[in-house]
């Protein structure tokens, strides 16, 4: 994990850019009657360009719906969600998805399960490219992967001739990142990026993503339930509490002075986080 003087430069001193991803009384509900569930009710944020954002809560908090539907893979059962303020039913209504996912990626939590076990990595890193309306010459697409898997800290003789088995958890998921970046995608959205992954890639993964917000502007959504790692990457914290937005915030001021339960009660698996910002005061 960064070291809490590290954490301190995350979004320090920076301007964020205007609303590039927003919802309006999002909500998607599962289905009817006794056996209704709200999974999202009416959430409303909004996220700016360059910034990173994490979207906390327990299993079962709506966060992974909430992140299908900001994706395009579930419709919402009311509300919105705007991307650059044209409202993504636009897109699905006009068949123009490919258009909205070469502007917002993913990178999912399990990711032995995002590669086909078939194909060798080149191969899969080939067919990013079917999301372009324009592919590039083959020449060009080889070198845009070279340089994409070299972003993500891997040696690109070392890995695109394997079949995803062969690699280990880490790698297979900096490959999902180097994915991701072939489009030149504005927005990640990060599904618990680092749940499967040992303890040593977990720091490579989320500095790999860190950077590329630096080098980028690479606006960033963290979904995750761990608040400790939220905090140390995130210049803001949207908390989330049985479908709804509880707390929303600066992730220092969250983490300083949390003023729902709930938060509290996440905080309070990880303490040394408050120890930290004693020491730091």
């Amino acid at each position: 994990m960064l070291a809490a003087a590290e954490r301190a430069g995350v979004g320090a001193g920076r301007r964020f850019g205007e609303v590039i991803l927003e919802t309006k009384g999002l909500t998607r509900v599962f289905g009817s009657g006794s056996h209704r569930l709200v999974a999202v009710d009416h959430v409303d944020f909004q996220i700016r360009s360059g910034e990173i954002v994490a979207l906390i809560g327990e299993s079962g908090s709506g966060k992974t719906t909430m992140g299908r539907m900001l994706l395009g893979l579930l419709a919402p059962t009311e509300g919105q969600v705007l991307f650059r303020g044209k409202d993504l039913e636009e897109y699905r209504k006009r068949r123009e998805m490919r258009e909205y996912w070469r502007s917002v990626q993913a990178v999912f939590q399990d990711p032995f399960a995002s590669f086909n076990s078939f194909y060798k990595v080149s191969r899969t890193l080939m067919n990013a490219f079917k999301l372009l309306p324009k592919r590039p010459p083959e020449d060009e697409r080889k070198e845009k992967i070279y340089r994409a898997v070299d972003a993500v800290g891997l040696n690109p003789a070392e890995v695109l001739d394997k079949h995803p088995h062969e690699l280990s958890g880490g790698q297979r998921q900096r490959l999902m990142i180097a994915r991701a970046l072939l489009v030149e995608p504005e927005v990640l959205i990060a599904d618990e990026p680092t749940s499967m992954v040992d303890a040593s890639s977990r720091a490579s993964v989320l500095n790999i993503l860190l950077d590329l917000r630096e080098r980028l502007n690479l606006t960033i959504i963290f979904i995750t339930h761990d608040i400790g790692m939220a905090y140390y990457t995130s210049d803001r914290l949207l908390i989330m509490q049985h479908g709804r937005i509880v707390e929303q915030g600066p992730s220092e001021e969250i983490i300083r002075n949390p003023r729902h339960e709930y938060t509290k009660r996440l905080l309070s698996d990880v303490p040394t986080l408050h120890q930290e910002w004693e020491l730091s005061s």
